[in-house]
């Protein structure tokens, strides 16, 4: 298949310079050119994976993820649906790394849980250009990393973090707008409602919802 060939929701589009060794990328994903991805490595549908992004056997990546030029993502990697990685995005999976041939280490090394750290980037959360996401962190359901940050601890749902260390900086709405104190979306008009120290969609304003609250 060439890179001009029309894309089609039955078959996944692998650009003719990427190198794509997984059997389990979905339906309408698109790999761009100079990526690589690993075998064991597992891809949703419609998803898109930029030119030279490279993702490890054993990383998971759900529907409709958006992952944009040169993102490395790794072993222990997993990033829920409609998530979105920004360019040059760093992740890690080791906090303690060595050359697994060091012979000090070797014993380290010969089980993967033993040195292997998860992490999780849930659904629809958005993480900025250059971003560095260390091992053992969970980004929340639409949180919003800001470009250049270094995530070092769990961030909430709907949270802003930005700086090195990542730290809060306000809540986002869901369609990605920057909310004030009043937890209501300027563009979109959801409103949220403060819970446990985070915040959750209440059904004012927010088209769909049938009642109560959504988590």
């Amino acid at each position: 298949m060439t890179a001009t060939a029309t894309l089609t929701r039955e078959r996944p589009f692998v650009h003719e310079r990427a190198l794509c060794e997984s059997q389990h990328v979905g339906a309408g994903s698109r790999i761009w050119e100079f990526a690589h991805v690993m075998e064991g490595a597992r891809i949703g549908d419609d998803c898109n994976i930029g030119g030279g992004v490279f993702i490890e056997t054993g990383a998971s990546l759900g529907d409709g993820v958006i992952v944009k030029n040169h993102v490395l993502i790794w072993d222990g990697v997993t990033i829920e649906d409609h998530a979105f990685i920004g360019p040059a995005v760093v992740f890690t999976n080791d906090r303690q790394p060595r050359s697994r041939f060091l012979p000090e280490a070797r014993r380290r090394y010969e089980r993967r849980d033993t040195w292997l750290e998860p992490t999780l980037i849930r659904r629809g959360a958005s993480l900025g250009a250059g971003a560095i996401i260390r091992c053992g962190v969970t980004v929340g359901r639409y949180a919003m990393v800001a470009a250049g940050a270094l995530v070092t601890h769990d961030v909430q749902d709907y949270q802003l973090v930005v700086g090195s260390p990542a730290r809060p900086s306000g809540w986002v709405c869901r369609c990605g707008t920057v909310m004030d104190g009043s937890l209501v979306c300027l563009d979109c008009r959801r409103s949220y409602q403060p819970i446990d120290g985070s915040i959750r969609l209440q059904r004012d304003g927010a088209p769909g919802l049938q009642g109560g609250y959504e988590v």
